[in-house]
């Protein structure tokens, strides 16, 4: 990983957390435990502080920034999904940011709720607890089922999986030229990580 201090300030990263190699911490940036942080990811705390609780994870792609003394915090168990940007706000403990999403300066993204992925959730907005959000400016569409915010925490643990086994086995190789006869694939519970349309169509299923 990148990793760069300005004006006498180091980000500082928990020896249980995952940054990936080609991530970039710069300045006041604060990683917890258990979090992942993926690919190509740019954390750029030299206006403002970033803070990524425990058990949170901010997937490639993503930034994060703010403006002079303001906080960007992600609470614990907090998952921003691919390409999403985070600029001055809170991310609340067990919500999720989806693909793309934008959320601005001000905005709180309540405790288990959703933004769903390419949202723009405007300066200042707040998120109600347990809600999803979609659109541009994002609005409440409903209220979250106890089976999607079940959804949404499965898939969190896998992440907080991800860092462990980055941890101990991610290494940077040489690609193959041919695939193997017997190639190996993925030991991932599938169970947990459905995209949840599927989930969805199981419970239509069960209900009919």
């Amino acid at each position: 990983m990148k990793v760069y201090a300005i004006d006498g300030i180091t980000p500082v990263i928990d020896p249980t957390a995952y940054v990936h190699p080609t991530a970039v911490l710069i300045g006041d940036v604060i990683i917890g435990p258990r979090c992942y942080v993926g690919p190509a990811a740019c954390l750029r705390g030299d206006f403002g502080r970033l803070v990524l609780k425990e058990g949170a994870n901010i997937q490639d792609t993503c930034v994060m920034h703010g403006f002079p003394n303001s906080d960007t915090v992600v609470e614990e168990d907090g998952h921003i999904g691919h390409g999403a940007v985070l600029h001055g706000c809170t991310i609340k403990k067990n919500a999720l940011v989806g693909m793309n999403a934008v959320i601005m300066d001000g905005a709180v993204v309540g405790e288990s709720s959703i933004v769903a992925a390419m949202g723009f959730v405007k300066a200042k907005f707040e998120v109600p607890d347990r809600t999803l959000v979609a659109g541009s400016p994002a609005k409440v569409i409903r209220e979250l089922s106890e089976g999607e915010i079940s959804w949404k925490s499965a898939g969190t643990r896998q992440y907080q999986d991800l860092a462990v086994r980055s941890l101990n086995t991610m290494e940077e190789v040489d690609a193959l030229t041919e695939v193997e006869a017997d190639r190996k694939r993925l030991e991932i519970n599938v169970d947990e990580v459905i995209p949840l349309y599927k989930l969805k169509e199981q419970q239509s299923q069960k209900a009919d």
